[in-house]
């Protein structure tokens, strides 16, 4: 089993071997050109961020600066929206749901280090898969770190640093991250916080 198959099975791995750094420098040249488009370019986005994700629905948008390692290893559903300052480390598959919306300055991390400096200094470092669910918000400033799964319906409020599996319909907070309360029907009504919608057509 060569490196690249040893990332790919979230096995301990080395990242300058069996051409895994090629793969890097490849998809940043890649990341360059979608971050320097000029804005009256827009048309090109698309075609440009589906060549370096590994799946995408046909809406998709991110906005730019954008970071990730292979870019083959991010899977994205339809209607995926990222705004500014997005970074994924896809060391470890990432697959992300439907009519996600993830806020500025959002970091999904699937790598890591051993914790003992040995272990580290060997040079391994290891990813492992994130999921992400369908209808999930992810606020400013969230931390994503490497293994966990987000449920459907799912709000991470800003700032939040997600180290466990939160469920379906919750909204979760803090650092670390805890689930605070089910989003219910009754939620349907508002907009932020105890202010309700003055217009019908949101339902």
């Amino acid at each position: 089993m060569d490196q690249k198959e040893r990332m790919i099975k979230n096995l301990p791995y080395k990242a300058w071997l069996d051409g895994l750094h090629e793969e890097r420098i490849a998809c940043k040249k890649l990341i360059y050109e979608y971050n320097n488009l000029p804005p009256e370019k827009w048309d090109q986005r698309t075609s440009l961020i589906k060549k370096i994700l590994g799946k995408t629905g046909e809406a998709i948008n991110i906005e730019e600066p954008f970071h990730c390692d292979y870019g083959y290893n991010i899977e994205v559903g339809e209607n995926f929206f990222a705004n500014y300052n997005l970074v994924i480390l896809d060391v470890g598959k990432v697959k992300i749901g439907k009519n996600a919306q993830i806020a500025p300055n959002v970091s999904i991390y699937t790598a890591g280090h051993p914790l003992h400096p040995d272990s580290r200094n060997s040079g391994y470092e290891y990813g492992i898969d994130i999921t992400i669910g369908d209808n999930v918000w992810i606020g400013g400033n969230a931390v994503i770190m490497p293994g966990v799964t987000i449920g459907d319906n799912v709000v991470i409020g800003g700032g939040s640093v997600v180290t466990k599996d939160i469920p379906d319909d919750s909204l979760a907070v803090g650092n670390p991250c805890r689930v605070i309360r089910k989003i219910t029907d009754e939620d349907r009504d508002y907009y932020y916080k105890d202010r309700k919608f003055d217009v019908e057509d949101y339902k």
